[in-house]
């Protein structure tokens, strides 16, 4: 079966979606589109900005939201997923691919999601960190045992979890993590806590904006952050994606479902090659390449 994953904050790069943009006049109009429901050029930052420009969060979620639907609207009759997954933010690219959104519903909600989880984020000073090298389970019982807010958020591939919650809460564990045996534990440059409880006044704002969007029947199954297994309904997908952001991203598990369910072929679709890579440390025996238009 094929399989379509869609990337997260972080695979963002200057000139992102500039090939598109001038190679197919559909991508052209998707692009205008989007500046006009956005209310500012978001072509010109994500063509031509500086990476300090791309960074900020009401940029980064849009721009890799609108490389990864737009390259799937580019590829036409080629793109025909049998199941799809988007690591965090990439969760709402896939469910416009899957055909659960409308590009403009889908754009308004990542667009909303990223102010939000801006706003929380200068609330209240948060941070994440990369763990390395050790059993999730040693990482989760670890951060129970802190002072504080610290919680496992991504589970990214075997032996890579971060962790998100107050700064002094995550340097402590990361301070515990390595006696333990860590292969590093570093602070991550972003912005706050994402997938903690920290997170509990943006899932409120994106929780209202989510229950007056209209969710379809999604045309292949979604393997959704939160349950690591497969999604049909749309009132689950709703549900689901209401809590994400003050939840785990169960990658790791995710990928694993889809693979026992059948997925040999696995395609990104966005920018960079992160899930490609992540994709080589669950599971070499299925295939994992970028989406080529």
């Amino acid at each position: 079966m094929k399989a379509y994953i869609f990337p997260g904050q972080g695979a963002q790069f200057t000139g992102m979606g500039l090939d598109l943009y001038e190679k197919s006049p559909l991508a052209q109009e998707y692009f205008e589109k989007a500046n006009d429901i956005l209310g500012f050029s978001i072509t010109d930052i994500m063509f031509e900005g500086t990476a300090e420009q791309l960074k900020q969060t009401k940029v980064t979620q849009p721009a890799i939201f609108l490389h990864s639907v737009i390259l799937a609207k580019v590829l036409g009759d080629s793109f025909q997923p049998e199941m799809v997954a988007g690591h965090s933010l990439g969760e709402l690219s896939a469910l416009v691919a899957n055909g659960v959104l409308s590009f403009e519903d889908g754009l308004t909600l990542v667009s909303k999601r990223a102010l939000a989880m801006q706003k929380a984020c200068e609330a209240a000073p948060s941070t994440m960190a990369a763990v390395l090298g050790l059993e999730d389970q040693i990482v989760e019982e670890t951060c129970a045992e802190i002072d504080g807010v610290v919680v496992a958020a991504n589970y990214n591939c075997p032996g890579q979890l971060v962790i998100s919650g107050e700064i002094e809460a995550v340097e402590k564990a990361c301070a515990v993590l390595t006696e333990k045996g860590a292969k590093r534990a570093i602070l991550l440059p972003v912005g706050g806590a994402f997938h903690s409880p920290m997170m509990e006044p943006a899932r409120e704002e994106l929780a209202a904006a989510i229950e007056t969007t209209e969710f379809s029947e999604p045309t292949c199954p979604v393997y959704q952050n939160v349950t690591a297994g497969a999604v049909t309904s749309a009132d689950e997908i709703k549900k689901n994606l209401m809590i994400q952001l003050t939840a785990p991203v169960k990658w790791t598990q995710s990928i694993q479902a889809m693979v026992a369910d059948g997925g040999t072929e696995f395609i990104e679709v966005g920018p960079g090659k992160v899930l490609q890579g992540l994709m080589r440390k669950i599971d070499r025996s299925v295939a994992a390449n970028g989406a080529l238009f």
